[in-house]
């Protein structure tokens, strides 16, 4: 078992991830009846999309002495109404300007090829942009 999810009303989840007992707290959206006091679980698909690129770069990184250290990534999920669906996730990666420029395009490719990104629907969009700085 990967989780167990107990309903807490008020449109609330807690998951508990059932190897190490951390806990995830889930709320409805304001703009879908909740209280937005935490991660929506469409939220966390999006986030869920960002941290798996990440740790595939992270892997890649490590086999080749690649030091990601401070690597930050801005994620914005975009919603559709009809019928309701993550339309697009925008993901805006702040990377070091160190990393040597041959290294770049096999980190870019890493995370484009996270498993994430390759089970979401070919209709989320996928808004990738990597800035070394």
């Amino acid at each position: 078992m990967t989780s167990e999810i107990v309903y807490r009303g008020e449109l609330r989840t807690e998951a508990m991830h059932t190897a190490s007992g951390e806990i995830v707290i889930t709320d409805a959206p304001t703009d879908n009846m909740g209280k937005g006091e935490a991660f929506s679980p469409t939220d966390l698909v999006a986030t869920a999309l960002g941290a798996c690129m990440m740790t595939i770069m992270g892997i890649v990184a490590q086999r080749h002495d690649i030091d990601l250290r401070g690597t930050r990534i801005a994620v914005t999920k975009q919603m559709q109404q009809q019928p309701r669906k993550i339309a697009a996730v925008e993901l805006v990666f702040s990377l070091p300007a160190h990393i040597d420029p041959r290294h770049r395009q096999l980190l870019e490719n890493a995370a484009r090829t996270c498993p994430v990104a390759l089970s979401l629907e070919a209709s989320i969009l996928q808004l990738i942009t990597f800035n070394y700085a």
